[in-house]
């Protein structure tokens, strides 16, 4: 039976270590907008003819498709199984987890972009029991309108105003931070993106990964500039 990853770094770990060869089994025009680095593509009903062609068996081979309710990953596993390979993986979290965790792909749309392009990563972050006097001192410092509140696995729980912040400098964040905010992934297209930050009137976005780890901060006004840069961004 094929193995299930998981985990994106045993994905990476596979690769970097054990020379796992990357094989994506979505339609052609979804490899050829965004995959991982170094995948080669092949459709389901190809594998049958093109698997041991292409593929060298005496290799690990780590399958993927979109995400967890896609079901052409692990069938193209147990397809490569029948064939006689031995060493299959299924990356069950897919392409979506990879891409909405901000690491490198390849493919038409890899050059666009994203949230997790433009967002800052140096960002003033605190824990819920801080002071806020404290946590108030490092934004001035750091010129920064907003602190990110953050649990010690860097899981993001809420968010603290630089204003808010100001006039209730007493106490710890937990009294004055707003919870729950609200966050997008890194591979979040830019363009949609800002229109609805400009709608909501919201200045500044957390970007976090599928895990809800901090990745960085995008203010819609870097984000505007990115996409005059790129005429393409549809706004």
């Amino acid at each position: 039976m094929p193995t299930r990853v998981m985990d994106r770094r045993e994905v990476r770990r596979l690769v970097e270590e054990e020379q796992a060869q990357l094989v994506e089994v979505l339609p052609r025009e979804e490899y050829d907008q965004a995959h991982l680095p170094g995948a080669v593509h092949l459709w389901l009903r190809d594998l049958d003819r093109e698997a041991t062609r292409r593929l060298d068996p005496g290799r690990p081979v780590v399958v993927y498709c979109w995400d967890w309710l896609c079901d052409l990953s692990p069938r193209a596993a147990a397809a490569l199984e029948q064939l006689g390979f031995r060493q299959v993986y299924d990356y069950v979290p897919g392409k979506a987890d990879w891409l909405a965790a901000g690491l490198p792909a390849e493919g038409s749309a890899a050059g666009m972009p994203s949230a997790g392009d433009v967002a800052r990563r140096e960002v003033v972050t605190c824990r819920a029991d801080a002071p806020v006097g404290l946590v108030l001192d490092r934004m001035r410092e750091a010129g920064q309108p907003v602190g990110v509140v953050v649990d010690d696995s860097q899981v993001v729980t809420g968010l603290l105003q630089r204003r808010e912040a100001e006039a209730h400098p007493g106490g710890d964040v937990a009294q004055v931070m707003r919870p729950g905010p609200a966050t997008v992934r890194a591979h979040e297209p830019l363009g949609p993106l800002l229109g609805r930050m400009a709608k909501a009137g919201v200045d500044t976005i957390v970007v976090t990964d599928p895990e809800g780890r901090l990745l960085g901060l995008m203010d819609r006004t870097s984000g505007e500039q990115a996409a005059r840069a790129h005429p393409a961004v549809a706004t």
